[in-house]
């Protein structure tokens, strides 16, 4: 059987201008894919300045504070509403609780129990930690983030508690309302590239070896891409980059989400475009490649770099190893970029 290309995408890369990114921050991961990325983000953001933990009830104040100077908390906001309870800075913290509205703690939405509990800097890393409301806080305890059809307890603003209905897991999960997803998917895409390292070692259904578990992967991909970055995310970014000296990339690089944990989506506007290729008899065929494109790389499709070189000398054909899966073929020049998924059918 000869083996085939089946697609090819054309590479979209977007950037929001509005975060105050330092120049030349993200230099060192420009270009790169999968986890040649992740582990150049990873570089990039660690080694951030340790909090303690008595100090974030100060920070939350300048990193979630609301437009009337109260508590921004998304376990209790009602976007475009009136919520049921307010909490002031210093004067409603918690303390002790009984109900809804008593009182505002620090949530570990990345829950501590899944790293060791007390364990730095984890356990006081602000872009994970978030002031919300302490009663709200214990009802969704150390559970997985999820979706939610038949709540067994739901709060005043909707966020839900209950079995899980996104394909893939069945366990009891907490749903934050939509507004908010997008918020907490980016908090996790950045703890998993902050520790990447570490993550072998933690405990929770949505993580297996050092990355998502794959319904954990597809549900946090899905909040992402249908809520969008907020001047909220990028107004707290800034603030937490004044605090900790570190920044979530996937705030400042929405695209970075894909470009590391759905490669065939980072290579997006689906529609045929030149050049082409193919692969059979261990040789990879390229068509119509004209001289916008000066380098390439082939990349497994979990991202692993394979193979890169110079096109020069290689421009009709290559002779290459490939086995039988998918790869991903990144074309480079200095203002063109495409990407060909190829899938390779063994004989």
């Amino acid at each position: 059987m000869t083996k085939k290309l089946f697609f090819l995408f054309s590479f979209f890369l977007p950037f929001f201008g509005q975060a105050q990114i330092p120049v030349g921050y993200y230099d060192t991961a420009e270009g790169l894919i999968g986890t040649e990325l992740r582990e150049a983000l990873r570089d990039i953001i660690d080694n951030h300045d340790i909090q303690t933990y008595g100090s974030l009830w100060l920070h939350f104040q300048t990193t979630d504070v609301n437009a009337d100077g109260l508590v921004w908390d998304m376990y209790s906001d009602v976007p475009g509403g009136t919520p049921d309870y307010t909490f002031t800075f210093s004067v409603d913290q918690c303390g002790n609780y009984a109900q809804e509205g008593d009182c505002y703690n620090r949530e570990h939405s990345f829950p501590k129990s899944w790293f060791g509990g007390e364990v730095p800097p984890m356990y006081t890393d602000l872009f994970h930690l978030v002031p919300t409301d302490g009663y709200v806080n214990g009802q969704r305890g150390n559970y997985p983030y999820g979706e939610v059809d038949s709540p067994t307890w739901t709060s005043t603003n909707g966020s839900k508690r209950g079995p899980c209905s996104y394909p893939g897991y069945t366990g009891t999960v907490f749903e934050p309302i939509d507004e908010y997803k997008g918020d907490f998917a980016r908090a996790y895409f950045y703890m998993l590239t902050r520790y990447m390292n570490n993550i072998s070692s933690w405990n929770s259904d949505m993580l297996s070896g050092n990355d998502f578990s794959p319904w954990a992967k597809e549900l946090l991909l899905d909040w992402a891409a249908a809520d969008t970055v907020s001047q909220k995310e990028i107004d707290r970014n800034n603030e937490i980059y004044s605090i900790q000296d570190n920044r979530n990339p996937f705030i400042d690089h929405p695209e970075y989400i894909h470009d590391i944990w759905d490669l065939a989506s980072s290579i997006s506007e689906m529609q045929l475009v030149s050049p082409r290729v193919s692969y059979r008899n261990s040789t990879l065929y390229f068509y119509d490649l004209n001289a916008v494109y000066s380098d390439f790389s082939v990349y497994s499709l979990s991202g692993a770099l394979l193979f890169e070189s110079s096109l020069e000398g290689y421009t009709d054909e290559l002779a290459i190893n490939l086995n039988q899966g998918l790869y991903i073929i990144d074309l480079k020049g200095m203002d063109h970029r495409s990407a060909l998924k190829l899938m390779v059918i063994s004989n």
